[in-house]
């Protein structure tokens, strides 16, 4: 009796399961984890850095820097999710030859452009203005002119994770619903008698 390889289980395994259901399977996965790192970054994880008990742990100045690092990490998954999800709406197009549902490309499109927009623009704003309060070389004068707007732009930072928490959950309820995604549906109604 012949050992069966990896791969060959693998690619059988492949062949078993019908596309559709592997697409599904991507789609709904990477948007629970898009969503689910999201809401908990917005509910548990951000508020735990500015709270009374990290604050008696921590000096502001290393309680804000080490946020800025976690989400310096949420945008690279952020980016991730977000390309893995404009990926699956196109191979999910190609594949059922449905027409691209416009609002769902609009809604992922415009999840993935507020994420880039927070990571690109507006953290590394928000990383400055810490600098200013907290750096050893700022002056008195840095310090006093950046603390108003850190906590400003620091505000709408935490608004935009939370606008963007509650667009990936519609993301997900849309990616999960149990629509029927049947292969070249549109065409399907021609050959009934």
């Amino acid at each position: 009796m012949r050992p069966v390889s990896l791969l060959g289980t693998a690619l059988v395994f492949f062949y078993l399961l019908p596309v559709l259901f592997l697409l599904r399977c991507v789609g709904v996965i990477n948007a629970a984890i898009w969503f689910g790192a999201t809401f908990f970054l917005c509910i548990v994880l951000g508020p735990s850095f500015t709270s009374d008990q990290m604050l008696s742990i921590l000096p502001p100045s290393h309680s804000g820097r080490a946020l800025q690092i976690v989400l310096e990490r949420d945008f690279v998954l952020q980016c991730w999710c977000g390309g893995i999800a404009l990926v699956h709406l196109l191979v999910e197009w190609l594949y059922t030859g449905k027409p691209l549902r416009p609002w769902a490309a609009y809604l992922v499109l415009g999840l993935l452009g507020l994420a880039l927009v927070r990571g690109f623009w507006l953290e590394p704003k928000v990383k400055r203005l810490h600098l200013d309060v907290y750096g050893m070389r700022s002056t008195p004068q840095q310090r006093e002119h950046a603390r108003v707007p850190l906590k400003v732009w620091g505000d709408v930072a935490g608004i935009m994770r939370v606008l963007l928490a509650c667009g990936l959950l519609a993301h997900l309820l849309q990616v999960s619903s149990t629509e029927s995604s049947s292969r070249f549906l549109l065409g399907a109604a021609k050959f009934k008698g």
